[in-house]
Order: C-alpha cells, then sequence, then structure tokens
C-alpha cells in the first residue's frame, strides 16, 4: 500500500499541465449604499456545465477556464445573478446587487448535497435540512440522514450513540469547525453538547479523512461548522418544549462592531424535571438534567490576516434510575440510582495569513485548550475522569507552479493528561503526540482528482506511527462521478467512557490484559450519478466500504457476568453497502429513499478461550430510510415526513446458565436477536417574515422495546444489566416550538 502511495504521488508530479484559470472577486452593493464590500460564499460556474467555485472571504474566486462554456454565472441568494461573456481577460470584477423585487428565492439551496468539487466522498447537511426536524442537539441532527444512525447506548445515562459504515462513533473523528473535539471521554455525552441552533452545516465524510486534521479518522469524519459573529442573522431566538416535559432555550447574537471586528454570542439552556416510566418497569425512562452552554466568539478580518478565537463553557447534571431515587440516597441500596455531573470549559483560536494577490496560498494556525471533568455513580459505584488536551496544528498551502498541482505541508501536536477512577483503581496515562504531514493535490479542471497524503505522528507511548491515505475523483461525464479512498487509521481507546451506557449493571469490567491502540485500514469507492427525466430532477448515490483492523479493542458482553476487554486476537471486520436516491418530481417536493446493509464481525473469546468470529452485537444488518418534504410558496408551509425500518441485530446471552453447547460453532452461542422496527418522525413548520412556528412528533407509530432493563426488579442482584438496549426506551414524543431571526 505504501509503494503504491508513493508510486501515484511520483507519476503524478511529472504530469504539470498549466490549465488556465479565470482569477476575479465578487462584490455586493446594497439598496441605497455606494460602499462595495467582498461577498462571500457567492455561486461561480460555468453555464450549462458543473464547474463550479465560491467567493473565499475576501470574495475572491478562481475556476479554470474550458471550452464547453464561455458564459460565467456569477449567483448569490436574494441578489440578481450576473452572467459575464469571457473572452481573453482572465481577471474579473463583478458586482452583485440586492435585488428588491424577488418574489421568491431565485437560487434555493438543497437541504443536503454530494459535495461535487471533495475527493472525498462527503455529503453536507444544511441548515435547511436541520430544520426539517427539532434538532435539539448534533445527535438529533442525523434523523433525514442515511448513512449516520442514532441510538440511545443504555436504558437509563440518556447518552447517545451514532454508527457509520457498520461502527460507532469513536470510530469517526468529529471535528467542530476543524478541531478534534467529541474524542476521549467526551465521546460519552459530546453528541447532546452541541446544540442544534448553534450548527451552520455538517459535512459527514466517508472513509479515512484526511491527514491534515490527524489520525483519528479511521472510517469516517464530520465536521461541524458553528454560527459566525459576521452571519447575517444578528438575532436567532430559538424555544422548544415536548410532552415529556423537557424544555429549551437558544439565543444567538451576532454584531458587527467595525469593518474588521465583530463578535457572537450562542447561548443554550435546556432541562427535563418530570418522572417519566412508561413501560411500568420502576426506573426513569430518561434521566433529569440540567444543561447550560455558552460560546462567546470573535472574529478579525483585513486583506491579509483572519483571526477567530472564542470560549466555550458547558455544565451538565444528570439523575435518573429508580422512579423513588433521590440523590440523598446516594450510596446507599434504597433505591439505585445513576448521576452524572460534567463540566467542560474550552479556548479556541485559528490565525490565517491571507495572500490577496496570490489565493490559492494561505498559512494558518489552530491552538485549542480544553479540560472536560465528569463525576458519575452507579447504583453503588463511582466513576470519574478528568481530561486536560492542549491541540495545535500548523497548516501552510501553496501550488506547483500551476493551480493544478497543490499541497498543504504542516506539523500539529496532541497532548491528553487523562485521570481516571473507577471503584478503587485509578488508570493515569499522558499521551504527548507531536506529528509532521503533507498532503498532495493533483486537479484536472475538476474532472479528476487525486488527493494523496501521509503523515507521522511521534507517540510518547506507542511509538511512531505512519498514515498514508488516498482519494480520487473521477467525473465520467457531466453528471456522472466516481470517488474511491483507502487509508489508515489510529486512535487509542477509552474503555470506561465508550461504554460508559454498559455500566449500568450487575457486571464485572476486567482488563485481561494491556490494551493497544487500535489500527485499521479503510477501503472504499462509491458512485454519484445525477439524472433528470423531463422536469423530474435526481441523484442516484452508491458506495461499498470495509473496514479491516489489525488490533481492535475487544469490549466482550458475551458472559452476562462480564465486561471483559482485550486485544483483538483475530479477524475483524465491517462492510457497508449503501444505495440512496433523492428525487424532486416537482418543484418543493423532495423524495430520498435508502438502503443500507452492513456485515460487521469481531473475533472473541469463547468458554474455552479460544477464538469464534461472530456478528457484532448491537449492529443491525439492514436499514431502510424514507424522507418526504413538501413546501408550499415562499416556504409559508413547510411539511416533513420521515419513515425508518432498522432490521434485526444480535444481542449477547442474558442467561445466567452462560455456556456454549459445543466448541468451534459460532451458532452455539447462547445469543439472541432483537427483532426489526420501524420509527416514524413528522413535523410542520408554518413561517413567517421574522417567525418560524413547527409542530411535530417522534416514534410517532410508539413502539417500545419490551423490557429493555433486565432483572429490573432487583437492581442490586446480578443479573441487573441496563445497557443492553437495542430500540426506543420511550413512546410517542410530540413537541412544538418557534424560532424568531432578524436579519442585518
Amino acid at each position: 500500500m505504501k509503494r503504491y502511495l508513493i508510486g501515484a504521488i511520483l507519476l503524478l508530479c511529472v504530469q504539470f499541465s498549466f490549465a488556465q484559470r479565470i482569477t476575479g472577486k465578487v462584490f455586493e452593493q446594497l439598496a441605497g449604499e455606494k460602499k462595495l464590500k467582498p461577498l462571500t460564499g457567492a455561486n461561480v460556474y460555468w453555464a450549462g456545465t458543473s464547474q463550479s467555485s465560491v467567493t473565499d472571504t475576501s470574495g475572491k474566486f478562481s475556476i479554470p477556464r474550458i471550452t464547453q462554456s464561455n458564459k460565467l454565472v456569477i449567483s448569490f441568494v436574494g441578489f440578481k445573478n450576473d452572467t459575464v461573456k469571457i473572452g481573453a481577460e482572465s481577471e474579473l470584477e463583478v458586482v452583485l446587487k440586492n435585488d428588491q423585487t424577488l418574489n421568491e428565492v431565485v437560487v434555493k439551496a438543497s437541504s443536503s448535497t454530494i459535495d461535487r468539487l471533495s475527493p472525498h466522498q462527503t455529503e453536507i447537511i444544511t441548515t435547511r435540512a436541520l430544520a426539517k426536524a427539532a434538532c435539539c442537539n448534533l445527535s438529533e441532527s442525523f434523523e433525514t440522514n442515511a448513512s449516520v444512525s442514532v441510538s440511545y447506548s443504555d436504558a437509563v445515562t440518556g447518552a447517545k450513540q451514532i454508527q457509520m459504515l457498520g461502527l460507532n462513533g469513536t470510530y469517526i473523528q468529529t471535528n467542530i469547525e476543524n478541531i478534534p473535539t467529541i474524542r476521549g471521554l467526551a465521546s460519552t455525552f459530546g453528541m447532546n453538547f452541541v446544540p442544534g441552533t448553534w450548527i451552520q452545516s455538517i459535512d459527514v465524510g466517508k472513509g479515512a479523512g484526511s491527514v491534515v486534521n490527524g489520525y483519528e479518522s479511521m472510517t469516517g469524519q464530520i465536521n461541524v461548522e458553528l454560527q459566525k459573529p459576521d452571519t447575517r442573522e444578528k438575532l436567532y431566538f430559538n424555544t422548544y418544549v415536548n410532552n415529556f416535559g423537557r424544555a429549551e432555550m437558544n439565543l444567538n447574537l451576532a454584531t458587527k462592531l467595525s469593518e474588521k471586528w465583530s463578535t457572537g454570542l450562542l447561548t443554550h439552556a435546556s432541562t427535563l424535571r418530570n418522572r417519566i416510566d412508561k413501560n411500568g418497569d420502576g426506573f426513569l425512562d430518561l434521566p433529569l438534567y440540567n444543561q447550560y452552554n455558552v460560546i462567546n466568539r470573535w472574529k478579525y478580518q483585513s486583506e491579509r490576516t483572519m483571526v477567530q478565537m472564542g470560549v466555550k463553557a458547558l455544565h451538565e447534571d444528570r439523575v435518573g434510575g429508580q422512579t423513588g431515587f433521590r440523590e440523598e440516597m446516594k450510596g446507599t441500596t434504597q433505591a439505585y440510582g445513576f448521576g452524572a455531573n460534567v463540566n467542560r470549559y474550552e479556548f479556541f483560536s485559528k490565525i490565517a495569513r491571507l495572500y490577496p494577490d496570490k489565493p490559492y496560498k494561505g498559512l494558518g494556525l489552530i491552538i485549542n485548550a480544553s479540560v472536560h471533568d465528569s463525576k458519575s455513580y452507579f447504583g453503588l459505584t463511582n466513576y470519574n475522569g478528568r481530561q486536560e488536551t492542549l491541540y495545535g496544528n500548523l497548516i501552510y498551502q501553496s501550488i506547483l507552479g500551476s493551480t493544478n498541482h497543490s499541497y498543504k505541508a504542516g506539523v500539529s501536536y496532541m497532548l491528553d493528561n487523562y485521570n481516571e477512577k473507577y471503584k478503587d483503581s485509578t488508570l493515569q496515562r499522558r499521551e504527548s503526540v507531536p506529528g509532521v504531514f503533507v498532503e498532495y493535490t493533483y486537479n484536472n479542471l475538476d474532472k479528476f482528482v487525486l488527493v494523496a497524503g501521509s503523515r507521522v505522528d511521534f507517540h510518547n507511548l506507542y511509538g511512531t506511527q505512519f498514515t498514508p491515505r488516498l482519494h480520487m475523483k473521477y467525473s465520467l461525464t457531466g453528471n456522472t462521478t466516481l470517488r474511491a479512498s483507502a487509508g489508515r487509521g489510529f486512535r487509542v481507546a477509552n474503555p470506561l467512557a465508550e461504554y460508559y451506557g454498559n455500566l449500568v449493571s450487575s457486571r464485572q469490567v476486567v482488563f485481561l490484559e494491556k490494551l493497544r491502540p487500535e489500527v485499521s485500514w479503510n477501503y472504499g469507492a462509491s458512485l454519484t450519478q445525477e439524472f433528470k427525466i423531463g422536469d423530474m430532477q435526481g441523484t442516484f448515490v452508491t458506495d461499498f466500504y470495509r473496514t479491516n483492523f489489525e488490533n481492535q479493542l475487544v469490549a466482550d458482553f458475551e458472559n452476562p457476568k462480564y465486561i471483559r476487554f482485550y486485544n483483538l486476537k483475530g479477524k475483524a471486520y465491517a462492510n457497508s453497502f449503501q444505495a440512496e436516491v433523492n428525487l424532486t418530481p416537482i418543484k418543493r417536493l423532495d423524495f430520498k429513499l435508502a438502503y443500507r446493509l452492513f456485515d460487521v464481525k469481531q473475533t472473541v473469546y469463547g468458554l474455552n478461550n479460544e477464538n469464534i468470529l461472530l456478528p457484532k452485537m448491537l449492529v443491525s444488518r439492514d436499514r431502510v430510510l424514507f424522507n418526504a418534504g413538501y413546501a408550499l410558496p415562499y416556504d409559508k408551509w413547510k411539511f416533513d415526513a420521515t419513515v425508518q425500518w432498522n432490521g434485526k441485530r444480535r444481542l449477547p446471552s442474558m442467561d445466567p446458565m452462560y455456556g456454549m453447547l459445543g466448541h468451534g460453532d459460532t451458532s452455539s452461542f447462547m445469543s439472541t436477536e432483537a427483532p426489526s422496527y420501524f420509527n416514524v418522525n413528522a413535523q410542520i413548520t408554518r413561517t413567517f417574515p421574522k417567525w418560524d412556528i413547527y409542530l411535530g412528533g417522534e416514534n410517532l407509530n410508539n413502539f417500545r422495546q419490551k423490557n429493555p432493563i433486565y432483572a429490573a426488579n432487583d437492581p442490586f442482584g446480578k443479573q441487573f444489566d441496563a445497557g443492553m438496549a437495542w430500540g426506543p426506551v420511550i413512546g410517542r414524543m410530540v413537541y412544538a416550538g418557534v424560532r424568531y431571526k432578524i436579519i442585518r
């Protein structure tokens, strides 16, 4: 694999082609104003083709000259389109004027789309898609996404976990604005800590990600962009309540202090205080909680410098367990209780050096520091954890001769201090990881794009780690695109935090050996086909990915008495196939239909410690998703509905007489299967110039897992286990909310 990557880079490095490009700058001129301002995010494309570009923060763009068209179209929502006929010129200045006469939005953004220019298989989820559901936090932002599925990790704590390509979210590098964030101890509740109203967009990439962002991406990469201080919405307010008593309030403020400085404040508060036990097992179906979350961020923008910096602070407390439990009973056998108290503080800064006369060139520095402190208890057992993290990434980008050949190179540093205490055991480690990376990109008029990168990281505990990755995109036609990728991933697991929900049980935690880092190789390919039949437009996407593990953390639940952690002693792999069709049969009516198939297996110890390859527990083999959305003219009314079918999944045995009927036969394990089930969600939104009012429901078919807690009547007994939740624990939920915004 290393020889192939090096050979591909050397081969393409000698194929220099100095293609001509059109460069320019796009300005905006608001009605009644004479002063021109650079327009960020304007679309620039050749008429009748898929060749496109987007203006940067200084209004600049660069697009290759092509032979199919000589008309360049510049567009932006709320402005009149401009079409420029290109002759011999190569530098342009375009001014878009505010259109006060528009009856409808001329350019309509899709709710989600495949990034056409990226060699990575990346789906962009926009605010339009997020508005299809309440999206109270990041974990609830994937309800209409076929690639990512979300579920509760257990029936007590309320922690949620995501899955992609058949593996849980710890194998996905989840970044907030390209900063690795939801990792380590934050993997437990981190998805709940990003309010949906803070999100500007979500990029969901399949396969190993870019080496620029680190080495931990094994099956995918999710990057969340938050609302910026210079956003057009200077005030955004959202309030939400559901029939279980959960209430939320969000207020986003953005102020432009001067031509160069702007600041923003993102706030969030949510609570649930109602004690709900719909299945009558004596345990709360949802934990009681309070969460307070705030970000204050600043932005400085000049012609040659851009600086973003800010601070984040979060506090959350949770209490769950038996309905009669009160916090003063903690540490006693009067009632089984669960509690979690999390405090998280973070500082971030991003500094960029811009080169106005060379838009392809740039130098950026990212610095992030965070402290994550959590204190939990499960019945009579305490689990406390503290993680201190320092992250730095210095990136330089430029070209090699022409913009057909570009590169990024840099150095990074990750420092993690972990201090965990479970029962009477203390787990401490300090990871110091400096690294260097380089990533080369060959772009032939966006028809063929190759990105080959590698990084070397020097881990103080686990030695030197080499991480090569390769991504390719080839446009067979203007509407047909092939993508392929391959790469290595590396991460150090945090077993107690990652299997937090399974600690709500009487199982004994056993580390059979010293754990080594997880190492995997991911390979995949995808096909994207855009089509038009009459007035109906559509997109068909299919992909296949395989993840092979050289080493994997095995969390063994096959014996109901134990949670056994050990290193992989045989095979472990995950195969993922997905096919998805998106259709727009008529204006403002959208359909999505997707099917996903997983084949995920892992080698575990048998009764006599022999290696047996078994299907991974709690992973559905099949999943079908259907989404429909319709909007009336001017988006006055919007209707959305989603139906999901989740197939069967394997469950480990909970029989106290654990054992095997034979040896070497994978079917001899005393395991069972969870049944398949449907889940139906819907929402109706009424929009006004400044207001949105929405009403919706989740799990409208009212499906619930029967008896999600084993031995709920004896929580201090030997068979108690709340960590085998495979479906909805709580039934139908109805919610309502109001959004209000003021545009600059």
